[in-house]
């Protein structure tokens, strides 16, 4: 196996810390190496640096391997520093060149501090997928949170409530339905993938008593999907829908909109849900979290949701 690499994140946030935690767990298991500077891993961290991604193989049991980035000032835990924004995009950069060019087996990524990077590098994108849907020039690439209970992707996502009804049209559905079961297929491994769809309104509508949106055009839609290549059913109602019995059917639900997916994989598995980005040409996770600037630098971070993403892209790399 090629090592997986990992982009630093903002080395204000807790990125640097759980990065040397997860090589302390993982170090004969998953190799994988840092794409960062090594001065702002923990002190006490043992690292390397290296010239090429395949010397991290043999290095990462003993240390763990550094891509070095020298970043322009210095990092202080818990305040990002704008003047550091181009070298944290230039990691993420970096790592999508290397699992391109197959150095690389997988990418999983660091948290960012998206008002850093607006700030001190002119970030234009809503966040680490967007940009690299971009840099690897997919049309669209959908979110799916992952755990051993449940994987789930949301069809709308970062968008207030009130305009879920306005953005959730038959061609968005349509289009997370087949990249996510062309994901279950080509990295989870899963030949017919079962895919289960919520619906949008309580009780996926009750007969149209509580919204029109199954009847109209949800359900004829899920009627008119190809049956070899995947399985698909509903719209069911939301409510029922993670339970162990429903879990159970399917290999991946698809909600409507943001805390209908999160809420059930968050309560399920708090910290092992590891975010998966579904229609790039290569395997990206990332750890479910974000930069925890209140406890960065205090040796207090969990680092169980990155350990969980590098493992489930060694998985995911495996399986392809």
């Amino acid at each position: 196996m090629k090592p997986i690499a990992l982009s630093c994140g903002d080395p204000a946030g807790i990125g640097p810390e759980i990065a040397a935690k997860a090589w302390a767990s993982l170090r004969t298991t998953c190799p994988f190496f840092y794409i960062g500077d090594a001065a702002h891993l923990p002190p006490e961290t043992p690292s390397v640096q290296i010239s090429y991604a395949s010397q991290a193989v043999e290095i990462c049991g003993s240390a763990l391997p550094v891509l070095q980035l020298d970043f322009p000032a210095p990092n202080r835990p818990g305040h990002p520093n704008p003047a550091n924004a181009r070298s944290v995009v230039t990691a993420i950069e970096t790592g999508v060149a290397l699992v391109q060019s197959g150095s690389a087996s997988a990418l999983c990524t660091a948290p960012i501090h998206k008002k850093a990077l607006i700030d001190g590098a002119g970030f234009s994108f809503p966040g680490h997928t967007e940009f690299l849907g971009a840099l690897a020039g997919s049309q669209r690439v959908v979110m799916m949170l992952a755990s051993d209970q449940l994987r789930v992707v949301p069809a709308t996502i970062h968008i207030p409530l009130s305009r879920v009804p306005c953005e959730l049209t038959p061609e968005l559905l349509r289009e997370t339905i087949e990249i996510t079961a062309q994901g279950l297929q080509s990295q989870f491994g899963i030949a017919t993938p079962r895919i289960a769809v919520a619906g949008l309104n309580p009780h996926a509508g009750e007969g149209g008593k509580m919204g029109q949106e199954e009847l109209d055009w949800i359900a004829p839609l899920i009627t008119e999907l190809p049956r070899k290549e995947y399985t698909v059913t509903g719209p069911h109602p939301a409510d029922t829908l993670f339970h162990a019995a429903a879990r159970a059917r399917y290999d991946a639900a698809i909600a409507m909109y943001h805390d209908q997916a999160l809420i059930p994989i968050k309560t399920l598995d708090f910290d092992r849900g590891v975010n998966v980005t579904l229609g790039l040409p290569f395997i990206r996770t990332s750890p479910d979290h974000g930069t925890a600037l209140d406890i960065a630098g205090q040796g207090l971070a969990n680092p169980t949701s990155l350990i969980e993403a590098l493992k489930l892209a060694q998985k995911m790399a495996q399986s392809s």
